[in-house]
């Protein structure tokens, strides 16, 4: 008799084991019958063994039971296996049963588990427990716990030291909406779900910790993409007595051992550094995909000097004109350059032209001198083209990235590097777009650049901040900032942002009074820990490496959360709600 403990995992078994007895437990991913053989293969997180039946087996009517996705356990003698499979680490042998034990009966599946074929993602969510017998997912989770230990053992060895934060806290503002938690013991009111540790760990700063970290949870109710969940992990780091040039050394430190230890990869470092002005002005965003050209041009001065009166009206409303060079274009045709056209459509721009020796309705509007100037200015040959737009600025700079990316994926310019890129001297205020009033362009607690103190009363949109995010092709993967920590400059920051003093002392209190009573200079970072996985395992979309994702309505499928609560638990909460019928199926 044996039992389910196994003495080697379906991944482990090779030539050098031949004529050993040995336990295996697992799943059926295939089975064949060959007459009087049944061959299966016997799948656990480890690998694939193929196990045989013949009928010589007592136990062979069990053997016959056997279907996929059961769960058994197996006895039997390691042999030589008669058709090697060089795919496998165990092809070189297979298992000669002896006994077997059902352990679990599996209904039919809703996909085939060892098929990598696409299955709706409703279906892969739902049935998530299925999905995680892939490979893919198997291997994706391992990579994430070998990237954690090794940013824990890192940080470890720099005199960090782990600190858990509150889940249940208060809500400020971090620029998305708060998920709530009503209390019991009183009434009316509510925790928030952090958006971040951000005032905790500059409590820890000033509560002389010196250097802290932890993978926090995050919790944001904002619109969902496929880099984004509502609930995600971040590396959460901060540390006093240090300046952003040592918190750049100590991240690039982190990322190399991370890829190192993940791929094998050695990273370049110190990683590139750019300002938020020389980013938006020669790729359109703050977190530019650098592995390939396609830089933006600014074209008004071309413009304006030509007979191009449809686009100089443009100019004259206020809107920018720019656009990018497709090197060696001569087989884009006209139809697809009208593709291009419907997509900046979608960013709401109207207003397209391209440029090339193909397009003579619009090369007449320039003069012979003025072609020969930009053809030298942007070192264009005959094949190339210029494809370009008019817009206000912020939304011809968000399309024309996009097409930017879309064109260069397309013509598979991009290559499978890790470019990193720290991004600088971040605006400390922006203009909201729909108020005009003055908004933090991170938060309200980032410091302002020294040099630009005195235009805090002059001129708030030229002020720098001590800012920085890390961009790596095309993903913001970090940001962090040099932290206030005079306590009158903090007053000051919030009553620019028109934060009544009731208001400051309802939201802030604590940390305004917390900062009068000697607070280090300290600065910190946030790293995406889910999208730092995702591009480790090279997938696009984040649930590929999240154990047990939302989809992109903030929903789970598979434990069909959101739910409606009961009405005692309303009761005893004192709440009423609206209530919007979920459906699932």
């Amino acid at each position: 008799m044996f039992d389910y403990r196994r003495t080697h995992t379906c991944g482990e078994l090779n030539s050098s084991h031949i004529d050993k007895k040995v336990v295996l437990s697992g799943w059926v991913n295939k089975r064949r019958d060959l007459g009087k053989l049944i061959f299966v293969d016997l799948r656990d997180k480890f690998g694939i063994t193929q196990i045989l039946f013949d009928t010589s087996l007592q136990n062979i009517k069990k053997a016959e039971q056997v279907g996929l996705e059961d769960v058994i356990s197996v006895m039997g003698r390691v042999v030589k296996r008669k058709d090697p499979n060089p795919k496998r680490k165990t092809g070189d042998i297979e298992i000669q049963v002896e006994d077997i034990k059902i352990l679990s009966k599996a209904k039919k599946t809703p996909f085939l588990i060892f098929e990598p074929t696409e299955i709706k993602e409703d279906t892969r969510l739902k049935y998530r427990y299925l999905e995680m017998r892939r490979q893919k997912i198997i291997d994706n989770l391992h990579l994430r716990h070998k990237a954690i230990l090794a940013i824990r053992n890192f940080l470890n060895e720099k005199k960090f030291i782990e600190i858990e934060t509150p889940i249940l806290s208060k809500s400020t503002p971090e620029g998305a909406r708060d998920y709530l938690v009503p209390s019991r013991i009183y009434p009316g009111n509510f925790y928030a779900l952090p958006q971040s540790p951000q005032l905790f760990k500059q409590i820890l700063m000033i509560g002389g910790l010196d250097r802290y970290f932890q993978i926090a949870k995050c919790f944001r109710d904002e619109d969902l993409r496929a880099d984004r969940q509502p609930e995600f992990s971040q590396v959460d780091i901060e540390m006093s007595f240090l300046k952003e040039e040592d918190l750049f050394k100590i991240i690039e430190d982190l990322f190399k051992i991370v890829f190192k230890t993940c791929l094998n990869k050695e990273i370049k470092t110190p990683f590139i550094k750019m300002t938020y002005k020389e980013s938006m002005e020669r790729y359109g965003t703050d977190k530019p995909d650098t592995r390939f050209k396609m830089e933006f041009i600014d074209l008004e001065e071309y413009i304006k000097r030509s007979n191009f009166d449809f686009f100089k009206e443009e100019l004259k409303k206020g809107k920018k004109i720019k656009g990018f060079c497709i090197k060696g274009a001569e087989d884009i045709s006209r139809k697809k350059i009208d593709k291009y056209k419907e997509f900046l459509t979608n960013f709401g721009i109207l207003k397209f032209g391209w440029i090339g020796e193909r397009n003579q309705n619009i090369l007449k509007f320039f003069s012979n001198e003025l072609i020969k100037e930009m053809e030298l200015k942007f070192k264009l040959n005959k094949q190339d083209i210029i494809i370009f737009a008019s817009q206000e600025e912020k939304m011809l700079n968000q399309g024309l990235d996009h097409l930017r990316r879309k064109i260069a994926k397309e013509r598979e310019l991009i290559s499978s590097i890790y470019n990193f890129l720290w991004i600088t001297d971040f605006p400390l205020f922006s203009k909201d777009s729909k108020t005009e009033e003055i908004k933090s362009e991170h938060h309200p607690f980032t410091s302002p650049n020294l040099e630009d103190i005195d235009l805090l009363d002059k001129d708030l949109l030229k002020v720098r901040s001590l800012s920085y995010d890390l961009v790596v092709n095309g993903y913001e993967i970090a940001s962090g900032s040099q932290r206030i920590h005079d306590s009158n400059l903090q007053e000051k920051i919030f009553q620019i942002l028109k934060l009544s003093k009731e208001d400051r002392e309802k939201k802030f209190g604590y940390f305004l009074e917390a900062l009068k009573y000697g607070t280090p200079p300290h600065l910190g970072i946030a790293i995406g820990l889910d999208r730092v996985i995702m591009l480790l395992a090279k997938t696009e979309d984040i649930r590929d490496v999240i154990a047990f994702p939302k989809t992109q309505k903030a929903c789970d499928l598979m434990l069909r959360a959101p739910s409606k609560p009961d009405k005692e638990q309303l009761d005893i909460l004192k709440i009423k709600t609206q209530y919007k019928e979920m459906q699932w199926d």
